[in-house]
């Protein structure tokens, strides 16, 4: 009997199952399942014209660069020669890569937007550090920096102190085990504005294990130092086959990569790759409502009270959600109730364009982040917006953006890209899903704060932005909570045990919320269904 195979979400994460699914199974039925019109999750690249610039910008409300550290993405983007015809697909693709090498665009290692990195530290933190801070990247520059005071005491602290880990612990946030072995200044100001950066979350929250695991390992090889266990040389986990061709050997220069029409690209390469096999069917504008099963097939019951009983399952939704589709026998096992533990976090992200060149706006680099206020976050969005982080776009992926003059980079740009994240732990007010300049003759007053705060970060008074650009996230970025790889362990044990590979929970909420993470975990889901 042909398998039937569902895959609800066409994220990062559904995507990627979905296509492996689709090279590795083609004698299997595939169904994609995802609520939205379109496919990509949280993915969204978008072009607008300039028109008094004669140029057009590349605008991201997702994100935007990745690092070329992740075999299953570059596996998608690799480029190798063209393949015998008796190994091509009829409609002329190559049956197992997306070939995207001629579109990547790279930040080269020793680019100032990969050399260079801030923090913005507010006043109440005190005059001898406020200001926009360069982050050391050498003994001289340390040496010179403000952020000195926080860095050499932290790094001689560290190298010093004993085991400290409190006996019996499995776990703790990030910024207990920064506190613990950097010290209290060095957690509050930079550990909180890395986390920032990656999960738009309060680091007193985030699972080390989960976000910093080799930083929880060095520990432990180092006998309770970090810079004793970076000494040691980690066990490297077996790594499986990648095709990934030419793509490392081009990377090994490249800080982080994008695609010239943003990281759309790839999830709408994976999309049309799909759209393109007989066999894989996509559901666009279809709500889940329910989802049952018994010892032999789901039932998978829609909004419009269609259903279908596939016999295998991949879900790549928020966990949340998916805990809320399930059948009660689902939810009475206590390790589904795991999926609902982890809040999630929303981030506002604004685009903004101003006219004159980068180096009028900005200094080069790739941005800065924003550490958590000392007195702690706010409890009204009337206290002002919290700003997570800027992002210095003209400086790291100005190729994306095109002129008729053939003016773009950091240095002949007459015009200068930022994007800043807003958000998080901070309160924000309710907020359209997106607005922009185009939309409303007035800015609004949440463009208008950023404005204001971007001039004092940045130490200037900022000209009128020629563009301007909002769009909201909601719950986009899971908060892994202390605990998460063991209850994410229990629950794939709970899974297999009642239905041995024929069920898989993957995503953010799950293995882990970068690009590479959700690719990774959707490829893994996929080939152990193809196995199974």
């Amino acid at each position: 009997m042909t398998r039937h195979i569902a895959v609800l979400g066409a994220g990062l994460s559904g995507l990627s199952s979905a296509f492996h699914l689709a090279r590795r199974c083609p004698g299997s039925r595939i169904t994609l399942i995802e609520r939205n019109k379109e496919l990509g999750g949280w993915v969204r690249s978008r072009r607008v014209e300039l028109k008094e610039e004669n140029a057009t910008v590349l605008l991201e409300a997702g994100p935007r660069t990745l690092r070329p550290n992740a075999p299953s993405v570059l596996e998608l983007v690799s480029t190798i020669p063209r393949l015998p015809d008796w190994l091509e697909s009829s409609n002329g693709w190559q049956i197992h890569l997306l070939a995207l090498g001629d579109q990547i665009i790279t930040v080269p290692k020793s680019s100032p937007a990969a050399k260079a990195r801030f923090l913005y530290i507010p006043p109440s933190y005190g005059e001898r550090l406020s200001g926009l801070q360069r982050i050391p990247d050498s003994l001289w520059s340390l040496i010179k920096s403000p952020m000195s005071r926080i860095l050499v005491p932290a790094v001689i602290q560290e190298g010093l102190k004993f085991n400290n880990r409190p006996q019996g612990s499995t776990d703790e946030s990030v910024d207990a085990f920064l506190r613990r072995r950097f010290g209290d200044d060095f957690a509050q100001i930079v550990g909180s504005a890395l986390i920032h950066g990656i999960y738009a979350a309060d680091s007193r929250q985030i699972s080390v294990r989960s976000a910093f695991a080799a930083m929880w390992d060095a520990e432990e090889r180092g006998w309770g130092s970090l810079i004793r266990g970076s000494l040691f040389p980690s066990k490297k986990p077996t790594q499986g086959i990648y095709e990934t061709g030419d793509i490392p050997r081009l990377m090994t220069a490249a800080s982080v990569f994008s695609f010239r029409d943003g990281l759309q690209t790839l999830t709408n390469s994976l999309e049309e790759y799909l759209r393109r096999q007989s066999h894989v069917e996509i559901m666009r504008d279809s709500t889940v409502s329910f989802i049952a099963g018994d010892g032999r097939d789901f039932k998978i019951t829609l909004a419009n009270g269609a259903s279908i009983a596939p016999s295998h399952l991949i879900s790549a939704l928020p966990t949340p959600q998916l805990y809320q589709l399930l059948a009660p026998s689902f939810r009475g096992l206590k390790p589904f109730e795991y999926l609902t533990v982890n809040p999630t976090s929303s981030v506002h992200v604004v685009n903004i364009v101003f006219p004159g060149n980068p180096s009028t706006i900005h200094p080069a680099g790739f941005g800065y982040l924003v550490p958590r206020p000392p007195q702690g976050y706010p409890s009204s969005p009337g206290e002002g917006l919290g700003i997570l982080g800027t992002v210095f776009d003209s400086c790291s992926v100005s190729a994306q953006d095109i002129s008729i003059a053939e003016k773009t980079g950091n240095v002949n740009a007459e015009f200068t890209k930022l994007t800043v994240m807003i958000g998080g732990p901070y309160p924000v007010p309710q907020m359209q899903a997106a607005v922009s300049s185009s939309d409303v003759k007035q800015p609004s007053p949440q463009a208008e704060y950023v404005q204001k705060q971007l001039s004092t970060h940045l130490s200037q008074q900022l000209p009128s932005p020629i563009y301007w650009g909002i769009h909201s996230n909601v719950h986009c970025i899971p908060t892994l909570l202390r605990g998460h790889l063991e209850r994410m362990s229990e629950l794939r044990q709970c899974l297999s045990s009642r239905f041995g590979d024929r069920f898989q929970v993957v995503g953010a909420g799950v293995g882990g919320v970068s690009v590479g993470d959700c690719v990774e975990g959707g490829r893994a889901a996929a080939l152990s269904l193809a196995e199974y």
